[in-house]
């Protein structure tokens, strides 16, 4: 009589393997015998030398089947406590809307996309993706904008790495305002450390008349919540032939003047509170912003419109600066992921909401700050910006021995 098998036995512990594993046992006999070797192990004898091959399996528990997996997950995730978060800094709370949830965030079909190449991209994608492009232009007050982004810090790197390209000048320096957020500015550091910049971090208007940069980075709102006017700073970058260059927000910039329309050349920042979860911290797809005589030195992909062989209208990836893209010596860029899912997203949160739902947003939130700080003035404390968007600082009382003074 032949054993019964246990229940355990009977469980689909290979699924995942059968699932997401190309060749089958068949398929894999054809692929041995085409190589002329008996099993896997008789390749791996031929091909791996031996001093490098460990001798004893692995010692791993048994496998899980697929819904065992979800629901040690779902318990993981329930132990999670969700809070509202106040970090700001480029992180916010957004509602994602269920259409975009449903259909994209949560649709194989637009959420398998990582790092799109010509061949794989379809125009559907592509027109998403132009749509981003023209957000972020219209916005920002720029000429030309990229399909995205690994994330703002990086982004400001990428933006200091084509100044240093095309700017007109031999000075080693790159001048940062101390009101940009603090991850940014560490990101710029590093970057610098490896490409032999100078990063000075200082007061852009009390301070940038002492330096000689090839370029400049200010923060519009700053980090801290102020808003300060950066056309000054703007225009004392150009006297010194430098390239000015903003990290901004794109809700507000629906309430405010664009960097744009005030000589910026480069306006970067990230895209997640259109729509996109905080995602225990990222990162978001970055939007990159510039004129269109630095199109060639960009960084990113852009997406372009085109005629096809019969004569219509059809979208391609315009411009790739990577490595993989050209020679590796030609490159621009070496941001290997473009957030396309999440700036998919983006574009489709403007198009759902419209110029005048994206105004409101904003001005509801502007709203909802100013209700805010005029609570904590009353409640006694000292706000340190007077003008903001949607973040205030607040002097709080000196504390010694956690003891309020």
């Amino acid at each position: 009589m032949s054993t019964i098998p246990s229940l355990s036995e009977l469980e689909a512990h290979d699924d995942f393997i059968q699932r997401h594993v190309g060749p089958d046992a068949k398929e894999i006999r054809a692929m041995l015998k085409a190589l002329g070797v008996t099993s896997l192990d008789a390749l791996i004898e031929q091909t791996i030398p031996e001093n490098i091959r460990q001798k004893e399996p692995l010692a791993l528990p048994g496998a899980r089947t697929e819904a065992n997996v979800a629901e040690n997950a779902r318990e993981l995730a329930s132990a999670n406590v969700v809070m509202r978060s106040m970090i700001g800094l480029g992180y916010y709370d957004t509602h994602t809307p269920a259409v975009i949830r449903r259909n994209i965030l949560e649709n194989p079909g637009w959420y398998t996309a990582y790092t799109p190449y010509q061949a794989e991209v379809s125009q559907g994608r592509m027109q998403a993706l132009l749509n981003y492009q023209q957000m972020v232009m219209d916005l920002t007050g720029m000429e030309l904008a990229n399909a995205s982004l690994l994330d703002e810090g990086t982004a400001a790197a990428e933006a200091m790495a084509m100044a240093r390209r095309v700017a007109k000048s031999d000075s080693d320096v790159f001048f940062v305002d101390g009101d940009c957020h603090p991850q940014t500015i560490a990101i710029v550091q590093t970057r610098a450390r490896l490409m032999g910049i100078d990063v000075v971090v200082a007061n852009a208007a009390e301070d940038l008349a002492n330096h000689k940069p090839f370029a400049v980075l200010v923060q519009y709102p700053g980090s801290s919540g102020d808003i300060t006017d950066p056309t000054p700073a703007i225009e004392q970058a150009h006297e010194l032939g430098a390239l000015a260059i903003v990290a901004s927000d794109l809700l507000a910039l629906t309430q405010l003047k664009s960097p744009g329309e005030m000589g910026a050349d480069v306006v970067l920042g990230n895209s997640q509170r259109f729509g996109v979860p905080m995602g225990y911290g990222g990162p978001h797809a970055a939007f990159f912003a510039t004129r269109d005589a630095y199109k060639r030195a960009m960084p990113g992909r852009i997406i372009g419109v085109s005629v096809d062989s019969n004569g219509n209208t059809a979208l391609r990836m315009a411009l790739q600066t990577r490595e993989q893209h050209i020679r590796r010596d030609k490159a621009t860029s070496n941001i290997c992921t473009a957030q396309v899912l999440l700036a998919v997203m983006a574009g489709f949160y403007a198009v759902y909401h419209g110029a005048e739902g994206l105004k409101r947003i904003g001005d509801r939130t502007h709203r909802m700050t100013g209700i805010a700080a005029g609570a904590l003035e009353a409640a006694g404390y000292q706000l340190v910006n007077s003008r903001f968007f949607d973040t205030v600082t607040v002097e709080t009382p000196k504390r010694s021995n956690g003891i309020a003074k």
